[in-house]
């Protein structure tokens, strides 16, 4: 069987079940709505950072790492990585 038919499969499967789950339980909706915002507004923050790098010299990487703690931590996520980007490299 191809993998990229089986890789299909499952995302539209996971994604069924993950819509039956909101539809289910309206505190889980809520919840991911909630982390996805935040994952957005945490990206934008590291581009926007990162868009300043010019005058700021620090670069952080947009990442799996990053985008989490971030998303967790929020601004000052952000700026715990800009302290740990200056102390450490």
């Amino acid at each position: 069987m191809d993998v990229k038919l089986v890789m299909w499969g499952m995302l539209i499967l996971s994604s069924v079940f993950l819509a039956i789950l909101l539809v289910r339980n309206r505190r889980l909706g809520r919840w991911l709505m909630r982390a996805g915002v935040n994952a957005v507004v945490a990206a934008f923050l590291l581009y926007g950072l990162n868009l300043l790098s010019g005058y700021t010299h620090l670069e952080i990487p947009v990442n799996a790492s990053t985008m989490a703690t971030v998303t967790v931590l929020g601004v000052p996520g952000l700026m715990l990585l800009a302290g740990l980007k200056v102390v450490l490299l």
